[in-house]
């Protein structure tokens, strides 16, 4: 006996057909005894139709009308999807993710998960139904309905095996696990056997997207093993974990990720004082916006003055410029550049820790392609290079090529 969840993405429920293609897998792969419960996100393009609906009112919508808006799509799904099951004879109850429990802040189009009380899932799962929960959702204690950003029913279904302590929780997606490169840009990138939390959530903050980030830090707070897998296929995908079960030690970095969505913001000629960089950062944070890869330099030791560079992404970038315009004025600095031909590419393993020379093969590899580096940052298990968009996916092979070489 099992209590197994899992989640289906949008391209996995995008026709009443490929619904019922999920009954079938569903129920054949289930045991007697086994506990379902199955999160699913809004059907195919119905997100980014709702969003265009938005747009035609107004360029600027309220965000909480926005999130009342968009919450509808997975009501849709879940709907659906029960009565599929049912029309098999398969006992099953659909649930917003208010009435399966799921509270989070009030930061209407991102919000976090604060608290789950599965009790009225854990009803329906004793009373012996499968349940089928609306992703990407959950409600304030204002009982505002809010969203969880892109991505948001993978974080909405690793929450929910932590709070049931689930066995695993199954990710369905359009391939078949998580690989060193996107084998859309490099076709020889190796399919992982297994990936640390650690490492996961790293290569998803850094762009790799077949995870978003908040799952990954979901799955390690309640240690949940995650199963990243294809809709398509019965093969085994790509197990998250604490540690590894299998001598997958050998890779010194696990893999290379890009990501296109970034913006560099240049504060130039900023006093050099104390509290500075306090005063802007604080104010960004204010507007919920994610700072990364933050550099400060010396533009002029005599006059005491800096440049500070930094990323946001490139969907913040406009909201950005505003605030750190207003912030330069007051202070006097010189201007403020916002650049949005850029992209970051990054290498992830925790065996670089230890081990000296990763940052040079990977500065070798971009310079012996021709490529300059404009931004780099490291942390404990990665490093991240900023360079121009056009040429992202020529710096991920060959950073991929001098790490993971053909055999």
């Amino acid at each position: 006996m099992a209590l197994v969840v899992k989640k289906f993405g949008g391209s996995s429920v995008a026709t009443t057909e490929k619904m019922k293609n999920i009954v079938n897998r569903v129920l054949a792969e289930k045991g007697e005894d086994d506990n379902i419960v199955i999160v699913v996100s809004a059907m195919g393009d119905t997100t980014d139709n709702l969003l265009e609906l938005a747009a035609e009112i107004g360029s600027d919508p309220s965000r909480r009308e926005l999130d009342m808006l968009l919450s509808t799509g997975e009501q849709i799904s879940i709907a659906l999807l029960a009565m599929a099951f049912q029309e098999k004879g398969c006992p099953s109850i659909s649930l917003t993710g208010f009435q399966a429990g799921i509270r989070t802040n009030s930061v209407y189009s991102k919000a976090k998960i604060i608290s789950i009380d599965p009790v009225r899932i854990e009803r329906e799962l004793k009373a012996g139904k499968l349940v089928v929960v609306a992703g990407f959702q959950g409600i304030t204690t204002d009982q505002d309905i809010t969203t969880l950003g892109r991505g948001g029913s993978d974080t909405t279904a690793v929450a929910l095996a932590g709070a049931l302590k689930a066995d695993v929780c199954e990710i369905y997606t359009d391939v078949d696990g998580v690989y060193s490169a996107d084998p859309r840009v490099v076709q020889t990138a190796k399919k992982m056997s297994e990936i640390t939390y650690n490492e996961m959530l790293e290569m998803a903050r850094l762009g790799a997207g077949v995870m978003q980030p908040r799952s990954v830090e979901m799955g390690k707070h309640y240690n949940v093993p995650i199963h990243v897998r294809s809709t398509f296929t019965t093969q085994p995908g790509t197990i998250i974990r604490e540690v590894y079960t299998m001598e997958e030690r050998e890779f010194i970095i696990r893999g290379v990720a890009h990501d296109n969505n970034v913006a560099k913001v240049a504060v130039l000629g900023v006093p050099d004082k104390p509290g500075i960089a306090y005063l802007l950062f604080s104010e960004l944070a204010k507007a919920n916006i994610d700072v990364d890869m933050i550099v400060q330099s010396i533009r002029n030791s005599d006059q005491n003055i800096n440049d500070i560079v930094f990323t946001v992404s490139k969907t913040e970038a406009a909201k950005t410029r505003i605030i750190v315009e207003e912030i330069a004025k007051q202070l006097g600095c010189f201007g403020v550049d916002v650049d949005e031909n850029v992209a970051k590419v990054s290498v992830v393993g925790a065996g670089m820790l230890g081990n000296p020379g990763i940052a040079a093969n990977m500065f070798g590899a971009l310079g012996e392609a021709g490529i300059n580096i404009e931004v780099i940052s490291t942390s404990e298990i990665s490093i991240s290079c900023l360079v121009r968009a056009d040429i992202v996916k020529q710096a991920v092979s060959a950073i991929h090529q001098r790490f993971f070489p053909n055999e």
